[in-house]
């Protein structure tokens, strides 16, 4: 969230510090500058995820999306510019969050991973278990990665 503001506001800070050197600086060409400079902080901001028993949570600035992971119906991958992991509920509620978040917060990757195996257990989840093993060979290799460069290994 900090990067994003940095971002934005020497965005906002360079256009208003041409434009003014330029000598063509009035209210409007700043308030579209700023205005472009809230469109780029929009745009970067990334969403926060939180997980807790039986649910994950992505909240953006504009809305937040729930789903209930002990009764996941299907989770895939979706690649493309940036990976994707798209959760979807027997209620119909879903979200797509970026795997990385969960290989660098193993923490939610343990409480998302044990409520997709429960839903897995009940029946529920029907399609997708092999995502799930993907982003869990991932955090795996990552973990291993991480002890062997503490440990001087690598």
């Amino acid at each position: 969230m900090r990067s994003a503001a940095g971002c934005a506001g020497l965005l906002a800070a360079l256009l208003l510090v041409i434009d003014w050197g330029a000598g063509s600086l009035t209210a409007w060409r700043a308030l579209l500058w700023l205005g472009l400079a809230t469109l780029l902080f929009l745009v970067l901001c990334p969403p926060r995820v939180s997980v807790g028993e039986g649910w994950i949570a992505s909240r953006s600035l504009l809305r937040t999306r729930r789903v209930r992971t002990d009764l996941l119906v299907s989770v895939r991958s979706l690649d493309g510019v940036s990976q994707r992991l798209l959760l979807r509920d027997a209620f119909g509620d879903r979200i797509e969050i970026d795997p990385r978040v969960l290989i660098d917060n193993p923490e939610l990757w343990y409480r998302v991973d044990l409520d997709a195996h429960r839903a897995e257990a009940s029946g529920y989840l029907q399609s997708g278990p092999t995502a799930l093993k993907r982003v869990s060979a991932r955090l795996d290799a990552e973990t291993a990665r991480t002890v062997f460069k503490v440990s001087g290994l690598d």
